[in-house]
């Protein structure tokens, strides 16, 4: 079997992870995988993990160049003839639309991954037009659903998954979170972790503010960094600091790649997104994992995440006082046993089967008929 994976960039977030995951799990059941991106920090670890990594622009929005980058997709597909294509967002799923309508074209059968809430739109269905569609969370599955009324049959919902080794508070590097733990200055504080790519949609505005109300032993360190396009947002976030007076209690810590070291630094993780819902959530799976509790508005994948009361909390509403009054709650909880229901309920193994049966019934023909068992 051999699975095209078509990316926009291969630098930061929970989807270019999940691609480097999924390509070790190719690589382990003896399936060739060839990643397709503008490139990026990550895309070396395809290529160690024995698997192929071809440089295209397969992330700009320009349309006077999108008929010669299909052009150059086409003549890529032609030459490597992989079994599937797997599209993770919507310019590689336009590009390959762009392959599908030449004449001379091969009709090789295709996902759509949809990672997120896009806003509806004609440009945004294309992520329901794959041969099937896969989806993070039921929160999505249903967004899809009502917006563009795509058969449910059409639709594999796969939760993301924890990888249970890297994600293991007995296997970290220590020496690494020591530094860490010293650079950032942590001692007798109270760590309140946000982690992922700085943009206006993270709401780390909105934390920062929550944290200015917590009490002075309460510290914030963002893991995660703009992109250049994006450096003002990051920018804005430093005036912030410096307007609300946090000096030494916010810390940028920028892309960080020992994300489970950095999330065992944290008192708790906080999703502070309150404008479009994430599509499933990682890093609070993630931090879950690492028994860390976490701390989200209530909606999207969170929704799938967190148990009030068990392994976090809700903020109320949108404002800062809001996940303020969360973050302190979930930071004296003292809950038990997150690691263990976390790993059960998002367990890689079953994230891998599931995608691997996909991929599959794609490539032996049957993508309207077979019935795969979405894991719960």
């Amino acid at each position: 079997m051999k699975v095209m994976q078509l990316v926009p960039a291969m630098e930061q977030g929970g989807v270019e992870r999940g691609v480097v995951e999924m390509n070790r799990a190719f690589a382990a059941a003896g399936w060739r995988n060839v990643v397709v991106s503008a490139g990026g920090r990550l895309a070396q670890r395809i290529v160690d993990d024995g698997q192929r990594h071809v440089e295209l622009d397969v992330k700009s929005k320009n349309p006077l160049t999108y008929f010669s980058r299909v052009r150059a997709l086409a003549k890529l597909v032609a030459a490597e003839r992989p079994d599937v294509v797997c599209a993770h967002s919507r310019v590689p799923a336009w590009l390959y639309a762009g392959v599908l309508a030449r004449r001379r074209a091969p009709r090789i059968p295709w996902i759509t991954f949809a990672h997120g809430a896009n806003s509806i739109s004609a440009y945004s269905r294309i992520m329901t037009r794959g041969d099937l569609t896969v989806t993070p969370s039921r929160y999505i599955t249903d967004y899809l659903i009502d917006a563009y009324g795509i058969a449910e049959d059409r639709i594999r919902t796969i939760p993301r998954a924890i990888d249970r080794e890297r994600f293991d508070p007995a296997r970290l590097d220590a020496a690494f979170i020591a530094a860490k733990r010293e650079e950032w200055k942590t001692a007798s504080r109270k760590v309140v972790m946000g982690v992922g790519r700085i943009t206006q949609l993270k709401g780390y505005d909105v934390l920062m503010r929550a944290v200015a109300l917590l009490p002075e032993n309460f510290m914030l360190v963002i893991v995660g960094e703009a992109e250049e396009l994006r450096s003002g947002v990051e920018d804005g976030l430093r005036a912030l600091a410096a307007e609300l007076s946090l000096g030494g209690r916010v810390v940028f810590a920028g892309n960080q790649q020992k994300i489970a070291e950095c999330l065992a630094i944290a008192d708790v993780v906080v999703s502070s997104n309150i404008r479009k819902p994430e599509a499933f959530g990682r890093s609070m799976a993630e931090a879950l994992a690492m028994d860390r509790p976490v701390v989200a508005k209530a909606f999207g994948g969170a929704l799938d995440i967190i148990e009030p009361g068990v392994n976090g909390e809700f903020a109320d509403g949108d404002s800062p006082e809001d996940f303020e009054r969360a973050i302190e709650a979930a930071a004296t909880a003292g809950y038990r046993g997150m690691r263990e229901a976390a790993l059960e309920k998002f367990s890689f193994e079953r994230m891998v089967a599931s995608s691997l049966a996909v991929y599959r019934e794609l490539a032996g023909g049957d993508a309207g008929n077979a019935t795969i068992a979405n894991p719960g």
